[in-house]
């Protein structure tokens, strides 16, 4: 294959350099494109474009395949562990029992919340959203922990990432209970990492929420299957606020306002509430499947199709499974489950939405897991959030060490009005 692709312009011939990443996918190198030619590149939304090289997640939209550092999603499935792979993602490798002793330590340790922070929530109004909650108490994590702004060593990235993680938990149970109007219930050092998120959002002064290990195990994978997923809005967010060096408080709060999107982190609460309105008004899924292929029906099918995956999302299949496993263990059913199976069955079979290549994505089940757990609706955005974080400090660091790294200035194609001149305001129509 060559290494070189040839643009002709203008009678000019012009070569740019072609890399190919580990699994082979080729990229135009056109970082010289406009100092050689005068020209820039036009590509709305960026679907086409590069942002970066990076090492971390690996996604094949065509095949259906989802691996961290090189792992397949799938295999993290039998024993989920989440801070195993927060681990892995940020700093590369799978920990030995040392690192992953030394790290839920340290989670540990820092999972209560400065007071100055935990007395602010005070004065947030009952029904402020959740997210808002969340993107405003992790950029005042910096006022408590300035010692982190700057990280520019190992030591001081594994201490500024333990305290995001951990503290980030302790924000969202924080969040759900004064949405509810309830007392905050502090974490508990016994539990595991997931687990404590559990206790915090349903255990109460008297009685203590008892966490299953099917529950456990969902949550940890419900995280895992979210930790990243290459360069999509909310990570490019990170990356972009990080390119001007801001800290990774400010830059990973970024996120969390790009997370907020029901194009983004929001579409599993679409989904839901599209299953809650076929179900009130008895709507048939073959109905449903009709009107989402009628362009004059209002009707959208929510949690079908991706923007990278033409293939079924293997996180749709993981979850899936994990659903069937709850309600199992729960010992009671969900007719919005049962009527998401119906729908994807039909859907499968349908040619309209096999030749569209519309599967199943991973909004298409998480919410009716989290839902099964009794997690409130307005908080699936910052369950998505949770997992989602140990993705942003991982690419925030990556971008961090690169020594070629420059601030993200994307160009424009101007469309406006040529030059024009000044009208006083006396002259003026």
């Amino acid at each position: 294959m060559s290494d070189k692709a040839t643009l002709i312009y203008e009678g000019r011939t012009i070569e740019l350099p072609v890399v190919r990443g580990t699994e082979g996918n080729p990229a135009i190198d056109i970082s010289r494109l406009r100092a050689k030619t005068g020209l820039i590149t036009y590509d709305p939304s960026l679907a086409n474009t590069g942002l970066c090289r990076s090492e971390i997640t690996f996604v094949d939209g065509e095949e259906g395949i989802l691996r961290y550092r090189g792992i397949p999603i799938e295999q993290f499935t039998k024993r989920p562990d989440f801070v195993e792979v927060i681990w892995l993602l940020i700093f590369g490798h799978l920990p030995n029992k040392e690192e992953l002793a030394e790290f839920s330590t340290l989670l540990t340790e820092n999972e209560l919340l400065h007071e100055g922070l935990r007395h602010q929530f005070q004065y947030i109004p009952v029904d402020a959203p959740p997210m808002a909650i969340l993107s405003a108490a992790l950029t005042s994590l910096a006022f408590f922990h300035q010692e982190f702004l700057a990280v520019e060593d190992i030591e001081s990235v594994i201490q500024a990432a333990a305290r995001l993680i951990s503290k980030v938990r302790t924000i969202a149970a924080f969040a759900c209970r004064r949405s509810l109007g309830l007392p905050f219930m502090f974490p508990d050092p016994k539990f595991r990492y997931c687990a404590n998120l559990l206790h915090m959002m349903f255990s109460i002064p008297y009685k203590q929420y008892v966490v299953t290990p099917e529950i456990e195990d969902a949550i940890n994978l419900l995280f895992i299957l979210h930790a990243d997923h290459e360069q999509n809005c909310s990570t490019s967010t990170v990356r972009t606020v990080g390119s001007a060096q801001a800290n990774l408080f400010a830059s990973c709060a970024a996120g969390v306002c790009a997370l907020w999107g029901p194009l983004h982190g929001g579409a599993n609460v679409e989904v839901i509430e599209m299953l809650n309105r076929i179900q009130a008004g008895g709507i048939s899924p073959e109905q449903c499947i009709r009107d989402a292929k009628n362009k004059d029906k209002p009707f959208r099918l929510y949690g079908f199709g991706h923007r990278v995956y033409r293939h079924y999302d293997p996180r749709a299949k993981i979850l899936k499974d994990a659903c069937d496993r709850v309600f199992a263990q729960l010992h009671r059913k969900d007719p919005l489950l049962d009527i998401a199976r119906k729908l994807e069955e039909l859907a499968l079979t349908d040619p309209y939405f096999i030749e569209r290549k519309l599967f199943p994505n991973v909004d298409f089940y998480s919410g009716i897991l989290l839902r099964a757990i009794g997690i409130p609706t307005n908080m699936f955005t910052v369950c998505f959030a949770i997992g989602r974080l140990p993705g942003w400090i991982a690419q925030w660091k990556e971008q961090h060490a690169d020594p070629t790294a420059k601030i993200l200035r994307p160009r424009q194609v101007y469309t406006g009005p040529a030059k024009v001149d000044y009208v006083p305001m006396s002259e003026r129509a």
